[in-house]
C-alpha cells in the first residue's frame, strides 16, 4: 500500500524504526494516529495517506526479502502500490540489481524518495507499472477494485511475483503457493488487534 508528509494535526511519528525490521528506518505517522486521522487534510478526490503506515503485509513481504535476498537478488524488481516504499527497500537492501516502486499517489512516491535516502538504498519511482523479473506486492488486495485492476497484471507477469497478504478479503489464495509466514505486531489503530499473522505467496506457474 502506498511522503512530504501531509498529515492532519500534525502528528507525524517522525523517523521510526518498524517492527520485525530493526535494520530499516521509515518516515510514518505517530504511533496513535489511524488512517481516517490522517485524512483530515485531504479533498475528497485525493487518496488516503497509505504511504504514512507500514502495513502488516508489506512488512512481512520485507522481513522475507531480507531472511531470503535470493528471491531478488541481481534481478530487476517493481514493487506494486509501494506506499511508504517498505518493500522496495527491502529489496534494494537484499541485493536486488534495480528496484522500481510504483503506486498512483504522487504523494507516495514522494515518500520513497525520501525513505530510500534515509536507508541509503537508490530505488526508482514510477506511477505505472513497468518491467521487471519479480514483481512484489505487500497487503494490496485490500480492496475489491485494487485486486480487479492487480490481479490480470500479476498473472500476466512471466517472472517471479511474491505477495505478502494478512488474510485480506479479496486475496485469491487459490492462485498462490505459501513460501512463509510471520506474525507482526500491527497498531490497534488500523487492525484493532496487537498481532497478525502474515503469509507470504508466491503466484502459481499458469
Amino acid at each position: 500500500m502506498v511522503g512530504s508528509v501531509r498529515r492532519s494535526r500534525g502528528r507525524s511519528g517522525g523517523h521510526v524504526t518498524v517492527p520485525l525490521l530493526p535494520e530499516l528506518t521509515l518516515e510514518l505517522a505517530a504511533e496513535d494516529v489511524g488512517l481516517f486521522d490522517a485524512t483530515g487534510g485531504y479533498r475528497s478526490d485525493t487518496p488516503p495517506p497509505f504511504w504514512t503506515f507500514a502495513w502488516p503485509g508489506g512488512v512481512a513481504l520485507a522481513r522475507f526479502l531480507l531472511d531470503h535476498p535470493a528471491h531478488v537478488a541481481g534481478r530487476s524488481v517493481a514493487d506494486l502500490g509501494a506506499g511508504s516504499g517498505l518493500v522496495a527497500i527491502a529489496a534494494a537492501r537484499a541485493g536486488a540489481a534495480s528496484v522500481t516502486a510504483v503506486d498512483t499517489d504522487p504523494a507516495a512516491l514522494a515518500a520513497v524518495w525520501r525513505n530510500a535516502a534515509l536507508n541509503g538504498v537508490t530505488v526508482v519511482t514510477s506511477p505505472t507499472p513497468v518491467p521487471a523479473d519479480v514483481l512484489l506486492a505487500g497487503d494490496v488486495f485490500y480492496s475489491g477494485e485494487v485486486a480487479r485492476r492487480l490481479l490480470p497484471l500479476l498473472r500476466a507477469h512471466s517472472g517471479t511475483v511474491l505477495v505478502g497478504d494478512p488474510g485480506r478479503g479479496y486475496f485469491p489464495e487459490r492462485l498462490f503457493e505459501e513460501l512463509a509466514a510471520y506474525t507482526v505486531p500491527v497498531r490497534r489503530t488500523l487492525e484493532d488487534t496487537e498481532t497478525m499473522r502474515v503469509r507470504i505467496w508466491r503466484l502459481k506457474p499458469r
